[in-house]
């Protein structure tokens, strides 16, 4: 089973300019990797066969005759592989020649793609030799004692994914024959190419196709040139790139002396989710011109050994990458920021109330108040940080609100709610020495009254902490600390939480604050409802009763992000958590995970507003749109049945 994954490579193999017997053999050793590895799909560069720097030798009989000769010992050499190998080479059609991509399997060619746009400027000068796509007429061509299919219009298809072909220059035309091939269902897209270096060039290039496998929602395999091209006028370094709806999965070492294959999976499942979703993808279709795709069906087998995934999935899927944190943090700062600058500005708050537990929700919560108010150059005196012990509070939570609090120089409120809870147990007839539900959310529904009340007495708004991780598991007391005026955190995760707030300590606050962040991060995650041991240390750790947060958050991401199954789910987990977590621990908190996110829905039906910040987000007004009573059996029964 391969999960919907699709193995692909680009393939830069040794060249000699005109010499096809010796190229031939070097991608016949390429292609034989390529089948060792249970790649289904290999792109080589363009014209391959032949070298693209033969100049006018194209114009030579003997290369023509030598090319199509090298194609026939290269489908005799693979006829009992199973590999698809896409390969570059010069194909006379009658007077005209072309530039073109001819795609192999198991002995056969099953279709010729013509380059459509040939380059005239600078360095390129195609159309001295070649024709293009555009003024062929013709649908058939004989090649290899075959007839064969040809075409822009040709997608192949395998029992996994549909294909499409372009060629170099293709992709840099205002709308490439693969934006057309992907309208029409391609999920994959091969470039064959022979692109030179120039300085710069390459981050160019990165970015161009980037954002065709984006735009296309798509994965693309760039192959282009190396060692061995012609380096009379220019350089070839042998580029490969495989990309995926905009993001690179794998790449060449550039200006390598010898041959390489560059590996890695699309996931066209997720790919094909991603369309699903995009509204503005099918609707484009209507405007897609040219002819009805000839979709060629390819009888691929896949190896009978298990499929191999080598990709890399992060274990912490909303948590920027290192060369880019500092910039995300920023920007999800400011997305908070912006948000609530304009509710405040909006509803005319005198002030922001905020409960502060000394735990890691609140404290985020509190610096975005606290940038808030700087932004808008408003007093932090008119932030109102309510600090609230039950039977729960630990003296580290609670000095650390306090010190943090006090640093950060907002104005401080101190409201026991022992008593009051004390009066309501009493009142609804409650044994206080029974730690239940009703003890646990007793208090939370307190807190909530608290701060809605000051907020009224201060004409202020009630700022709220609840994180989507909590969201999404249910985890919050329903019209407790599940309620607030406006949630800021509402769209940010609990791992993410963690790293923002250590972040700030390490880069934006005094030695005093940032050693009191840094606790806060260090501290135990933790509701603090149920007394503390006799050591005064938390004992009600929510991890322990729901699961680690970064299992959760990995399952959330995946479930959200791309309607991944359990099956896929446990999958990816299995093999990014397995020196930490074995397989049955897995299994029980994704069970958990499903369990709790479908039955606590009517939670997330009315939750306050709050500013989405990245891809995934909860809102009912938003993203996620479930009915409350929405059943969870298919999914419970997928994991149950894993084992």
């Amino acid at each position: 089973m391969n999960y919907g994954f699709v193995k692909v490579a680009a393939a830069v193999p040794t060249l000699r300019v005109a010499d096809c017997g010796y190229n031939a053999q070097h991608i016949e050793k390429l292609i034989g990797q390529a089948e060792e590895a249970g790649v289904q799909i290999v792109a080589f560069p363009e014209l391959c066969i032949t070298s693209y720097t033969c100049g006018d030798l194209f114009a030579q009989q003997l290369l023509l005759e030598d090319a199509e000769r090298a194609l026939l010992y290269l489908l005799h050499q693979t006829r009992q592989m199973e590999v698809i190998s896409i390969l570059g080479m010069p194909l006379a059609l009658d007077s005209t020649l072309l530039n073109a991509a001819v795609v192999i399997h198991r002995g056969k060619v099953l279709g010729a793609v013509p380059k459509t746009y040939l380059p005239n400027y600078k360095e390129f000068y195609e159309m001295r030799w070649f024709t293009s796509a555009l003024a062929v007429e013709e649908t058939q061509i004989q090649l290899c004692g075959q007839s064969v299919p040809l075409g822009t219009h040709l997608l192949f298809e395998t029992p996994d994914t549909t294909f499409g072909v372009e060629i170099c220059e293709d992709v840099w035309a205002v709308i490439p024959p693969s934006s057309m091939q992907a309208l029409k269902g391609a999920e994959i897209l091969f470039n064959l190419s022979a692109d030179n270096e120039c300085i710069s060039k390459h981050n160019y290039v990165r970015t161009l196709i980037s954002q065709q496998s984006a735009r296309c929602i798509a994965g693309y395999v760039f192959s282009s040139c190396g060692f061995g091209e012609s380096t009379t006028d220019v350089v070839f370094a042998g580029n490969g790139l495989i990309y995926e709806n905009g993001s690179l999965l794998a790449q060449s070492e550039r200006f390598r002396l010898d041959e390489q294959l560059i590996i890695s999976e699309i996931d066209v499942e997720r790919l094909r989710t991603e369309r699903r979703m995009n509204t503005t993808f099918s609707a484009n279709k209507a405007n897609c011109p040219g002819p009805k795709a000839e979709r060629i069906r390819i009888d691929y087998r896949h190896p009978e050994e298990d499929f191999r995934l080598t990709r890399i999935f992060e274990p912490f899927p909303f948590v920027p990458p290192m060369k880019e944190f500092a910039e995300r943090c920023e920007e999800t700062f400011s997305i908070q920021v912006n948000g609530l600058a304009q509710r405040l500005n909006h509803t005319q708050a005198q002030t922001a109330v905020i409960g502060i537990s000394g735990g890691l929700d609140s404290t985020l919560a509190l610096l975005v108040c606290v940038k808030t108010f700087d932004k808008l150059e408003w007093d932090r005196k008119r932030i109102l940080g309510i600090t609230m012990p039950g039977f729960g509070t630990t003296d580290r939570t609670y000095n650390n609100a306090l010190s943090l609090m006090r640093s950060l120089g907002i104005s401080t409120r101190e409201i026991s709610i022992k008593a009051a809870c004390i009066q309501h147990f009493k009142d609804i007839g409650h044994d206080i020495n029974v730690h239940d539900t009703t003890f646990e959310n007793g208090q939370a529904r307190e807190r909530t009254q608290i701060l809605m009340d000051i907020a009224n007495q201060t004409g202020g708004l009630v700022v709220g902490t609840g994180d989507l991780s909590e969201l999404a598991l249910g985890w919050a007391t329903y019209n407790g600390d599940h309620m607030s005026m406006y949630g800021v955190n509402a769209s940010i995760p609990k791992t993410l939480v963690q790293y923002l707030v250590r972040w700030v300590a390490e880069n934006e606050m005094d030695e005093q604050s940032g050693a009191t962040l840094l606790d806060i991060v260090d501290t135990p995650i933790s509701p603090e409802l149920v007394p503390a041991n006799e050591q005064g240390e938390i004992c009600q750790k929510t991890e322990d009763l729901v699961g680690p947060y970064e299992l959760h958050d990995f399952f959330l991401y995946y479930f959200m992000r791309f309607g991944f199954r359990p099956e896929k789910i446990d999958y990816l987990a299995q093999r990014t958590f397995k020196d930490k977590y074995d397989s049955a621990t897995i299994r029980k908190w994704l069970h958990t995970f499903f369990r709790r996110f479908f039955s606590q829905q009517f939670k997330r039906s009315c939750l306050p507003d709050g500013p989405k910040v990245g891809t995934v987000a909860i809102s009912p007004r938003g993203d996620w749109r479930m009915p409350s009573d929405a059943s969870a059996a298919g999914w419970l029964k997928e994991i149950e049945e894993l084992g």
